[in-house]
């Protein structure tokens, strides 16, 4: 197997919503609201219309985003025996995604988050961890770590006790490891921890321009380019309308953003875009430079899936695990691609421009 993830297993419950029930529910537009009291979470749930749930969390839309490209790919995360633990099952399944997790009944049900949308496509998250926050060494899968060519981590995994020897335990077993920073909340809450993966124990880096400044006490993004040279990682940094910069010893790759976008809904963009597209084409680690640079070509993509699309700007590196891309008749071996993802038509989300201080830990992929 190629990537293995592990990370909180969230079901996304999709709600149409007005605005006033925002404001009735003491909720903030656009931000995520993390629920501690199941009886309060599940109040609000009983006020909704479930127009649609999916298998979400962080790392595990990443996956399932990797498994549509066609790589071969698992994930571990802690469910519950009950009916959302068995829709989040089932919903990794559809998407040929190896779930390394046995089911069995807990004393928190299976984490939920709920995506609110607004008529204005904005969206508002209302998240219970539930028995996923709960994860402990003993519900990894030691073969399928050690099978991996890579694991792929998320900061919001990471807490104090249980969570937290769980996550060790799979990077000391994994052939290589990535890891997403998640949330500047995340980087502040645990900085020495992080800091001390991202110098001594990762691979590879993702985190946007707020969590990389935050983890390194930086002034300016200079001292972040400096940082990345220093500790001969590869990061992939993202910074909102600015693009993107990959880091790699001394090789600086900068990507734009697009312009222009018309933005329709921001869910779960942060997930897809520079996390999983970099992982899929960066096993070996190889230096993504502009002498190796193809082209940055302009070439559109569409790939249907059962409810959404891939909208795809390619951004094409060499010596890089190649993955396969036909475009009618045209076949690419990609290194690096920015992605826009797009639920029920297309949307602009490019390389999580725009997106990624709005985009929390789930959503759909």
């Amino acid at each position: 197997m190629k990537i293995l993830g592990i990370g909180n297993a969230i079901v996304d419950v999709i709600c149409k919503v007005e605005d006033n029930f925002i404001k009735k529910n003491n909720l903030t537009k656009g931000l995520m609201k993390l629920f501690f009291n199941e009886i309060e979470f599940t109040n609000l749930l009983s006020n909704l219309k479930i127009e649609k749930t999916i298998s979400g969390g962080s790392v595990a839309n990443s996956i399932v985003g990797l498994s549509q490209l066609g790589n071969k790919v698992g994930f571990i995360g802690k469910i519950s025996d009950d009916t959302f633990g068995i829709k989040y099952e089932d919903g990794l399944k559809k998407e040929n995604v190896n779930f390394f997790y046995t089911r069995k009944k807990e004393i928190l049900p299976t984490g939920t988050c709920l995506i609110l949308i607004t008529p204005d496509s904005e969206r508002t998250m209302c998240t219970f961890l539930g028995t996923a926050g709960k994860i402990n060494k003993n519900d990894l899968d030691v073969e399928a770590i050690k099978k991996s060519d890579l694991i792929f981590l998320e900061g919001y995994l990471w807490d104090e006790g249980d969570p937290k020897e769980a996550f060790e335990e799979a990077i000391n077993l994994s052939n290589k490891t990535a890891m997403s920073l998640s949330d500047k909340f995340c980087v502040d809450r645990h900085k020495s921890n992080f800091l001390d993966l991202v110098k001594n124990k990762l691979d590879l880096v993702f985190a946007n321009e707020a969590e990389i400044m935050s983890l390194i006490d930086a002034k300016k993004f200079d001292e972040v380019i400096l940082f990345g040279k220093q500790i001969k990682k590869h990061l992939i940094i993202t910074r909102g309308g600015k693009g993107a910069v990959s880091i790699y010893n001394n090789e600086i790759v900068e990507i734009d953003a697009k312009k222009d976008l018309k933005i329709v809904d921001l869910t779960g963009a942060d997930d897809t875009t520079s996390k999983f597209l970099a992982i899929s084409l960066k096993l070996s680690f190889s230096k993504p430079t502009k002498s190796n640079c193809l082209r940055d070509s302009s070439i559109i993509a569409f790939f249907k899936f059962p409810w959404w699309y891939f909208f795809l700007d390619i951004k094409i590196y060499t010596n890089i695990f190649p993955l396969l891309v036909e475009v009618g008749t045209l076949s690419l071996s990609l290194n690096f691609i920015s992605l826009w993802a797009a639920p029920e038509g297309i949307i602009g989300k490019t390389f999580s421009a725009l997106s990624t201080h709005i985009s929390a830990s789930t959503g759909p992929r």
